[in-house]
């Protein structure tokens, strides 16, 4: 039988080791959390409290494809943000990971609960401000953060999908005036600006499963933060994009919206760019 030192000693050292071992995850190691995993790259020497942006991946890539995007990370890590890269479930054919984004369609898991545990434990354990903490994702990553950001408004100071939206039925409303901005290719072929069927379907098909029109998104958004006019207050054209903003809206809130002349990417300058427009909030 075990004395009852020894048990003392044993959970003193297993609360020790497993707090340690809770919290001992980086750009390498995943840091679990309830229903997944994240992975974050900080800042060299930062010790916070940080700003920090969550990108989310697209179809059939993972969190550490994310923060194998040098071109992507190195920007934000420079600019002292933390990067987070929450982790899609492993698709059923295992090849790479994608998302349950769409809220009409089956679900392997509650997504948005997921994304905002990552945001709660990487508050909690490395030290990220949540007042500056922007929710971003590429392609089917950006359609995950758009459906977050409309059903959970609040649960980022700001959002920056980019070559993602909404997909068909879309959202008849949105809960509630956002900062958001959003990226989209004039020539993207894989999510085009009006929509698409995948999956071999018609769409005209009621059952198959088509992207939504980015138009139709940045007109519920308009209406989610109480625009005064469908048009666009003020554009402009910098670095290669035209940019269309609202600025007649619900005090608080923000929409702007990019078009970069390229095709299903992120572009050049978007980090940068998306940066200083979190920022400049």
């Amino acid at each position: 039988m075990k004395s009852i030192f020894s048990l003392i000693v044993g959970a003193f050292f297993g609360a020790v080791f497993g707090a340690s071992a809770a919290t001992a995850c980086d750009a390498t190691t995943p840091c679990p959390v309830d229903g997944g995993d994240y992975l974050i790259a900080v800042p060299e020497g930062a010790d916070g409290p940080l700003p920090a942006v969550m990108f989310i991946h697209g179809y059939g890539s993972s969190a550490a494809g994310v923060l194998r995007n040098s071109a992507l990370t190195s920007v934000f890590l420079d600019r002292g943000y933390a990067v987070i890269a929450p982790n899609g479930l492993q698709r059923q054919n295992g090849n790479g990971r994608s998302w349950s984004f769409h809220p009409e369609r089956p679900q392997r898991r509650d997504e948005i609960a997921f994304l905002l545990s990552v945001r709660d434990a990487a508050i909690a354990s490395h030290n990220i401000r949540a007042d500056r903490f922007l929710l971003s994702g590429f392609s089917i990553g950006g359609s995950m953060a758009s459906y977050l950001a409309c059903q959970t408004p609040s649960g980022f100071a700001a959002y920056a999908p980019v070559g993602g939206s909404f997909w068909r039925p879309h959202p008849a409303e949105c809960e509630g005036p956002v900062r958001l901005f959003h990226t989209h290719g004039w020539k993207d072929e894989v999510v085009p600006l009006e929509g698409r069927a995948v999956g071999g379907g018609m769409a005209n098909d009621p059952d198959a499963f088509v992207q939504g029109d980015v138009f139709h998104a940045m007109d519920i958004w308009r209406q989610a933060n109480g625009c005064v006019h469908m048009k666009a207050d003020s554009f402009a054209g910098t670095n290669g994009y035209w940019l269309r903003k609202w600025e007649r809206c619900t005090p608080g809130s923000a929409l702007e919206f990019a078009l970069h002349p390229g095709g299903h990417s992120i572009p050049e300058g978007w980090v940068e760019m998306t940066i200083d427009w979190f920022e400049a909030l």
